[in-house]
């Protein structure tokens, strides 16, 4: 095992198999599981994981059934879940918020686009930005923001350029970078920041590689960690990083495997762990470790 590894453990297995999934940490430091695709079925239930006892536990279902949902947690303690796909691909624009005191959902405001494949941040104001992401037959550059006081929403400013499978950051400013995805005319290596304080998106400086269900990851210094992801019909290893005061990208250093659907988690240390995805020879069940 390579210096500065960790061991993996087996721990309890959820009571579904599933992908496309969310997963959030709750203020109480439970994981909560929701929604996704089985092998024949797409999915409205929902499972807590506890780590104090490596368990699995199942709690209230969503009203609907969905998939490429996104999860945020407002600062309430609530769960909102917004859009995704479900059955024969239908677009979603419900949302729902689930209470972790009680296990239950509860329908709250649509969005005004049915979207899949997009990307949600919850902003300094506790408010949720939700944008980009596919519909039925677009790709959006909408952007949309709900209001967990009113539980509504009410659409902002859209980006430059329509995309999804793009990620989604809140810098330390409070602004928030959307970098990469697939657009109209293919893979985008460009980058927006969007400005609460305004409802704007403005152009800052692009990445070197087009890049699409890659990681972005905000480092304790400020800057935003890129990795992996894909393009055209190759996976790439190449990862670069963004400095929110000089609106450029600089290469860093290759994962060692070329990936995209990972996943990469900022730990308490400060490093970036990647893991999983998706290679050149299928699944993987490698993790890597950037020590910024």
């Amino acid at each position: 095992m390579s210096a500065g590894f960790g061991d993996w453990t087996l721990t309890g297995s959820m009571s579904t198999a599933r992908m496309y999934h969310t997963a959030s940490v709750l203020t109480n430091g439970k994981v909560l599981v929701v929604g996704g695709s089985s092998m024949y079925d797409i999915l409205n239930s929902a499972e807590l994981y506890d780590p104090s006892t490596g368990m699995w536990t199942k709690t209230g279902s969503m009203s609907t059934t969905r998939y490429y949902h996104t999860a945020s947690i407002l600062t309430n303690g609530k769960v909102l879940v917004a859009g995704g796909c479900t059955d024969f691909l239908v677009y979603l624009n419900s949302a729902e918020l689930y209470d972790p005191s009680t296990g239950m959902w509860t329908k709250t405001g649509n969005m005004s686009a049915a979207r899949c494949y997009h990307a949600a941040s919850v902003l300094t104001n506790g408010k949720v930005l939700v944008v980009g992401g596919s519909s039925m037959y677009d790709i959006l550059n909408s952007a949309e923001l709900y209001d967990p006081s009113t539980g509504r929403w009410t659409n902002t400013g859209s980006m430059n350029a329509a995309r999804y499978w793009h990620t989604a950051s809140v810098l330390t400013n409070g602004k928030v970078l959307v970098a990469g995805g697939l657009g109209i005319y293919g893979y985008l290596n460009s980058a927006e920041l969007y400005d609460p304080s305004t409802g704007m998106w403005t152009n800052t400086g692009s990445m070197s590689t087009a890049r699409y269900l890659h990681t972005a990851s905000v480092l304790t210094n400020g800057k935003v960690l890129v990795a992996g992801g894909a393009a055209s019909i190759s996976y790439s290893n190449s990862t670069e990083l963004y400095d929110p005061s000089t609106g450029t990208w600089t290469n860093a250093s290759s994962m060692s495997i070329a990936r995209h659907y990972h996943t990469a988690s900022v730990l308490t240390n400060g490093k970036v762990l990647v893991a999983g995805g998706l290679g050149i020879y299928g699944y993987l069940n490698s993790a890597e470790l950037y020590q910024p």
